[in-house]
């Protein structure tokens, strides 16, 4: 059986009081950064082949079913308003479609040819990154997707909760965060979601660092697509360039974006 599978270490939790419930889950999921320590060595690779990748005009592509799907997908949406990549620079992919954003697709995950058909329609290449997540490390759609890329010359990842799995041997470089068994027994949406957002969080955030959409620690190429970023913009400019809030936020309003007026004032 695999770990993820595995029995709780607690019994009869519905007998538990609401704190005992609520504290022995913040118990185990203390435990999840720890395991994703481990895996530091093995995601400083993957981010160091994606920035090569990406340098020479690739993707990166997640692949997932439910909830690992939807944590793929939350993490290449977000890339775009945190540091103004195009919305195809990174690309979530979800069995079943959109609609299992929202509402599970029954058998979705099962079709192993299906993950390799949703990414053709985007005339992957060699240039282009897959990363497949799978807390179990044995999902058809991710596996077979993963196995049809790497056969056809892709560079691919795996993120999973299990050792040595199925997954792990169609990727170039799996992240394997063990976090051992769930509250909940089979619940992998608790420890093992929560390793998985951790790991996606540190591939996203050091390739867009490592690309240069970062000034010293500011998203200077954020989408001013609301009151409050407008607001940190504003801030971000008075800091760099030390002027007051009233020039700060005419700069960003002619020139659009804390880069842009921060490289018009110190290239003048």
């Amino acid at each position: 059986m695999s770990i993820t599978e595995s029995s709780s270490n607690y019994q009869d939790l519905e007998k538990m009081p609401t704190l005992e419930l609520l504290s022995n889950i913040n118990r185990e999921d203390k435990t999840v950064a720890f395991a994703v320590e481990k895996q530091i060595p093995r995601i400083e690779k993957l981010v160091n082949a994606i920035v090569e990748r990406m340098k020479e005009g690739g993707r990166l592509f997640y692949i997932g079913a439910g909830t690992s799907g939807r944590l793929g997908i939350l993490d290449a949406s977000e890339c775009p308003p945190t540091y103004g990549v195009p919305h195809g620079l990174v690309i979530g992919l979800i069995a079943g479609g959109d609609s299992a954003i929202r509402k599970a697709v029954e058998f979705a995950e099962d079709d192993y040819e299906q993950a390799w058909k949703d990414l053709q329609a985007f005339d992957v290449n060699a240039k282009d990154v897959v990363i497949g997540i799978a807390a179990s490390g044995k999902t058809p759609y991710v596996v077979g997707g993963l196995k049809a890329a790497k056969q056809n010359g892709l560079f691919t990842g795996g993120i999973t909760c299990n050792l040595e799995t199925e997954l792990s041997r169609n990727a170039d470089i799996t992240i394997e965060a063990v976090v051992g068994p769930e509250f909940v027994t089979g619940s992998t949406r608790m420890k093992a979601g929560t390793a998985q957002k951790l790991v996606l969080n540190m591939i996203s955030t050091a390739v867009m660092i490592k690309l240069g959409r970062v000034k010293g620690n500011k998203m200077v190429d954020m989408q001013l697509s609301n009151t409050k970023l407008v607001k940190r913009g504003v801030k971000m400019l008075m800091e760099e360039l030390s002027v007051p809030e009233g020039e700060a936020s005419n700069l960003l309003e002619r020139y659009g974006s804390v880069r842009k007026a921060i490289n018009a004032v110190t290239n003048k």
